[in-house]
């Protein structure tokens, strides 16, 4: 059976005043039905460009997406009208925005901007939106539904405005979501509660699931596979098993030494990664990583490497690699 989605060598650019920004470089992932993916690095290293890409919803200008295929079911998104792409966007698809408060309308109450999409999408009526919105309400846990659905989103707490972006997204039963840091600037009890509901009913409803995030632990327990981005670029992928007993590229060690681990001596010091992230404007030649490698050499300075295979769904791009 063939991935239900597919990004095949995409690039996304920003034009900007100051130059090119290639924000997504060549990057390539599959997910499939009922599965849940990771998407994981540091903060600009283009995880929300790429999610923006998917449903095509880059500002143009000054971003446009310059290569590559995005087959959501064996079709390009891609090539896609934008009344075509709408009929996508919240039915077969939907994203769980960074912050619920600035995608939240102030102004409407939380029934009429969960039913809404229910409506266009669905042909529901304003009293069968509203109904299927109370069920989503209690299927994501937010208590006395019934009275919920006429408040207003200033009247809910971020745990509770998470859970309302996730129905939302759950409306219209879609096969995949894609859930953008979806658990910032949450206490951690909320998180584990949200992260939870969203396995939950992601295998209830076999929905497929990428989640986006900076956070190792949340990709540990619910990621089926990750992809580590670094300057635009996926530099590592494979199951999660293989991420984090084996990583292959210093990136992801580096990423797990910053990490505190309970099965490891608790007095041993965390080690940062030196330097701070490649300005995206200014990129390295070579591996973008290179300056700062603690096993960088000259071929790391001038070729870019590519992704090899190394065993089953296991690939890194690293000089290091390469016997």
């Amino acid at each position: 059976m063939p991935p239900l989605l597919e990004v095949k060598n995409l690039s996304t650019h920003f034009h900007t005043d100051d130059g090119l920004i290639k924000a997504v470089d060549r990057i390539s992932y599959d997910i499939n039905e009922g599965e849940t993916v990771g998407l994981v690095g540091e903060s600009g290293c283009g995880k929300s460009v790429s999610a923006l890409s998917i449903l095509r919803l880059i500002p143009n200008p000054p971003g446009k997406i310059v290569e590559g295929e995005i087959l959501f079911e064996g079709r390009d998104l891609v090539q896609l009208t934008e009344e075509e792409m709408c009929d996508y966007r919240g039915n077969k698809m939907a994203m769980i925005f960074q912050e619920p408060m600035n995608s939240l309308n102030p102004v409407k109450t939380i029934g009429w901007q969960i039913s809404e999409p229910l409506e266009i999408h669905l042909g529901m009526s304003r009293e069968e939106g509203l109904k299927k919105c109370v069920k989503l309400l209690t299927d994501v846990k937010i208590p006395e539904p019934a009275k919920r659905v006429n408040a207003y989103p200033h009247l809910f707490s971020g745990g509770m405005r998470q859970r309302t972006m996730i129905a939302m997204g759950l409306g219209c039963n879609p096969k995949l979501i894609i859930a953008d840091e979806p658990t910032t600037a949450l206490d951690v009890t909320t998180q584990a509660q949200l992260l939870e509901l969203m396995k939950n009913l992601t295998r209830t409803y076999g929905t497929a699931l990428i989640i986006i995030t900076h956070n190792l632990g949340v990709v540990a327990r619910y990621a089926d596979r990750i992809n580590v981005m670094y300057a635009g670029r996926i530099v590592e992928k494979g199951t999660a098993i293989d991420i984090f007993k084996n990583p292959k590229h210093p990136y992801t060690e580096g990423l797990m030494a910053s990490v505190p681990r309970l099965d490891l001596d608790t007095k041993k010091k965390l080690v940062p990664i030196e330097g701070q992230p490649p300005d995206l404007l200014h990129i390295p030649s070579g591996c973008s990583f290179h300056p700062r490698c603690e096993y960088v050499f000259d071929r790391c300075r001038v070729e870019t490497p590519e992704l090899i295979l190394l065993e089953k769904q296991h690939e890194a791009a690293c000089w290091r690699n390469v016997k």
